[in-house]
Formats: structure tokens, sequence, C-alpha cells
């Protein structure tokens, strides 16, 4: 885990740089406030933070108090270091959003403890994050998460000339594997299904659980034939080979709809949508395991 040091003080930042980094964490410096909360506000920014009281450019209550503003969707953890151990001067810095401070000079081992104390605390709430955005039989994102990426696709292309394409993918004749082989099979061949389609986007593209056996994946930045693409390598990972289950090897394909939008302003989420099931009705209507691209 990335911890932030953010001191002005060379020799106070070397000594944390080597003892954090004998307890295993990955060192990020900053020599004032100013950097320091520019290193936080980065979306692969620390989540630890460990901050100087008294820096050039920002002092550490500013930092605080900016990155609590900020409405970040991650949790930072901040540790306040400060010769001030006066309770104004604590409460100063609680109320500015410090989740713990340490007084000037500190001991290593109260340092440690309390940066374990922070990842324990950081390390639950990103769980409990991604428990709240990923679908529990799956793993891949739950409706409300990947509508919400979706969205904010959306708002960011707005401001960009990329293309924005969506695909949906549905499970051929999913009932008939559930009344078959029974819901537990059911529920291997999804997760195995999903694996196998997830593998097939590229690193940069969000996918989702949008409903029963319906998965919805959503491209930036992809014009619609290399959407096609994509969906083609979806499609064949699953045409391509049967499931292995409990209950022995189940064939299953997939029908999938394409839709792109490529003109400023012209996406809005529900048109999207609606234009790419229409094009997964027009597959399954093909005659299943099969891709239609819904009219730009």
């Amino acid at each position: 885990m990335k911890v932030l040091v953010a001191d002005d003080d060379p020799i106070s930042v070397l000594y944390l740089q080597d003892v954090l980094s004998e307890w295993g964490y990955q060192v990020v410096v900053a020599a004032d406030g100013l950097s320091a909360e520019a290193i936080l506000r980065q979306a692969d920014g620390p989540l630890l933070a460990v901050l100087d009281w008294m820096m050039p450019g920002r002092d550490g209550i500013d930092v605080c108090h900016n990155i609590r503003q900020a409405g970040m969707e991650r949790y930072v953890y901040m540790i306040m270091l400060t010769s001030r151990t006066e309770t104004e001067f604590i409460v100063a810095a609680m109320n500015a959003g410090a989740d713990d401070y340490i007084a000037k000079p500190f001991i290593a081992e109260e340092m440690r403890v309390r940066v374990r104390a922070g990842r324990r605390i950081v390390d639950l709430e990103q769980e409990l994050r991604r428990q709240a955005t990923r679908d529990a039989l799956t793993g891949i994102f739950n409706r409300g998460a990947i509508l919400d990426l979706l969205q904010k696709e959306i708002a960011r292309r707005a401001r960009t000339p990329e293309c924005l394409s969506v695909i949906f993918a549905d499970l051929d004749h999913f009932k008939r594997i559930n009344d078959t082989y029974g819901h537990l099979a059911g529920d291997e061949v999804l997760r195995e299904a999903t694996q196998r389609m997830a593998a097939a986007l590229r690193t940069y593209d969000a996918f989702g659980r949008y409903g029963g056996e319906e998965l919805l994946a959503v491209l930036p930045d992809c014009d619609p034939e290399g959407t096609l693409i994509v969906a083609e390598r979806m499609r064949s990972a699953m045409a391509d080979a049967s499931v292995p289950t409990a209950y022995g090897e189940i064939a299953v394909t997939v029908s999938i709809g394409i839709a792109s939008v490529s003109i400023a302003g012209a996406a809005d989420m529900t048109g999207l949508l609606h234009r790419a099931d229409g094009a997964l009705y027009a597959a399954k209507l093909r005659g299943r395991n099969c891709i239609a691209v819904a009219p730009s």
C-alpha cells in the first residue's frame, strides 16, 4: 500500500521513508502542502498519508480540510505529525478531517501501530466499497455500479470527441439450463461466462451484471468497428468451449447487441441502452449465438 509522507524537513522525510519502506509500504514524498494535496487527489493516489502540520504553501490542516471537502469517492486516512500537543491543536486537526495525530519527535513503533490502524480502516472501507458495487454471484459490477460508470463515461465524453460504445450480452436459453441441470449448475455457468467474457474485454472497459443472465459492457473510446471485434471475442469465448460444471459439461452460447455514439452531445444513457437492447433482440431473432449492431 502506498503512503504519502508530506514534510518539508528532509531529515524527517528520510527517516519516515526508511521505517515505512522497512514495514512494506511504498512511500510517496511531498515537500509542501500543495504537492501533497495534488497527490492525494489523484485517482490512484495513496490511501494513507502522514502530514506535517507546518509546511510551506499549505499546512497540514488545510490539506486535511480540502481533501475532506473534495468529496472524493475513496477514503484517505490522514495522520497529522506535529510538535503541538495542546488540546486545542489536536481538536483543530480532528475537526479539519485528520484521523489521528503523532507528536514530534515520534517513536518508530508508535508510528508503526498508528499506520497499521489506518491501514485496517482503509482496507475495511475498500472491502465495503467492493461489496457495495460488486455482484455477489459473479464478482463483476452490479447493476447500479455499471450504470453509474456508464453515466460518468457519458458525462466525460461530452467534453471529448471520442466514441462511446456499449455491449449487451445475454446467455442463450439460460432458463433451460436451470430447468435441466438445476440452479446451482446455472450459477456455475454464469460465473464462468462472466469470467470468460470479462477476459475478452480491454483492460479499461467496465463489465457488469445488468440483471439475471444479461450483462453490460461499457467501452470508452471505442468505435463500432473496434466494439465489434471485442464482441466477437466475447461470443467466441462462450461458443468455442463448453462450461465444465459439477453436473457435467454444458454448452452455452451468447447473443450480443452493440450500440455506439460518436456525435458530441448526442449521448443519453436511456437512449444508448435502448438501442443496444434493440440490437440484442435482433440477434436473438436471427437465431442467437450472434452479434447485431444498432443503427447509428
